[in-house]
């Protein structure tokens, strides 16, 4: 009777070879997945988070045109850290449905559409959930004002008055619970502004939520023109739409208090998250 004779010692094993082959398949396929879930973290961590465009103009006031270019590289250096895609122009031309197709947040540093064809861009733009921030004179209304949209978007507030020459003053936070708010003390002492007083105030509209407002005790404010008394919203939203009103942006000195910073960062990041109300 034959015996089988017995494998040598440096002889391969088939029943191990088999399985080392399997197995090394297996861990090919698995680190071919890996690498591809590296790229694909990889290219969307490249894609901005959100765009924004600001629209601003190098003429009227000087001290509105100083706001305007300290703002552009605010936010240029903001959106480096939020990662998301920032650019500003002074060609309101761009405010039309092609172009606002791909923004997510329109800013109006200081300046408003020139054309009908703008303001109806604009209208449209808002009215199917664009995100728009404005700031101090962008905002500016009064009684021949023939933009009733805007007027009624803006809640109602109608320019009224305003202190000269700018001052720094103290303002309260109505609401510190709000994205834009939420890292902001109950109050604050703001740069030199400009400040507006609006008749009818924004409050008294029932879809306004103001969220930061001119405290009282900086009574009265002004010398050559003087604030003497009055509720004066500076910060809020009209909840029926996207939409942040800031009355900070005269002069070069906004941006030189970080706790104020907070709101036009913050702001711009709650406009730009469609899924908070």
């Amino acid at each position: 009777m034959k015996t089988k004779p017995a494998s040598s010692p440096g002889a391969p094993c088939p029943a191990f070879e088999t399985w080392v082959h399997a197995h090394r398949a297996s861990f090919a396929q698995r680190a071919t997945l890996l690498l591809l879930l590296l790229f694909s973290l990889a290219a969307q961590a490249q894609q901005p988070a959100f765009h924004a465009l600001a629209f601003w103009t190098s003429g009227g006031e000087t001290d509105h045109s100083d706001f305007a270019r300290q703002a552009i590289s605010f936010y240029t250096e903001a959106a480096a850290r939020d990662h998301f895609d920032f650019r500003a122009t002074t060609d309101w031309k761009e405010l039309n449905p092609e172009t606002l197709a791909h923004i997510d947040v329109v800013l109006w540093l200081n300046d408003q559409p020139h054309t009908d064809a703008q303001r109806t861009a604009f209208e449209n733009y808002m009215n199917h959930g664009g995100g728009w921030l404005g700031s101090h004179v962008s905002g500016y209304n009064d009684s021949s004002t023939k933009w009733h949209w805007f007027v009624e978007f803006f809640g109602g507030a109608v320019f009224n008055a305003n202190n000269w020459p700018p001052l720094p003053a103290q303002l309260i936070v109505d609401v510190r619970n709000h994205p834009v708010t939420h890292r902001l003390p109950a109050t604050f002492l703001a740069p030199s502004n400009e400040w507006y007083v609006w008749k009818p105030s924004a409050r008294a509209n029932a879809n306004v939520k103001v969220l930061v407002s001119f405290d009282p005790a900086n009574y009265p404010l002004g010398f050559k023109d003087r604030l003497l008394s009055g509720d004066m919203p500076v910060v809020w939203t009209n909840t029926k739409y996207r939409m942040l009103y800031v009355n900070m942006g005269h002069g070069d000195k906004i941006f030189t208090n970080e706790t104020q910073n907070h709101i036009f960062e913050d702001g711009l990041l709650w406009l730009s998250d469609r899924k908070t109300p």
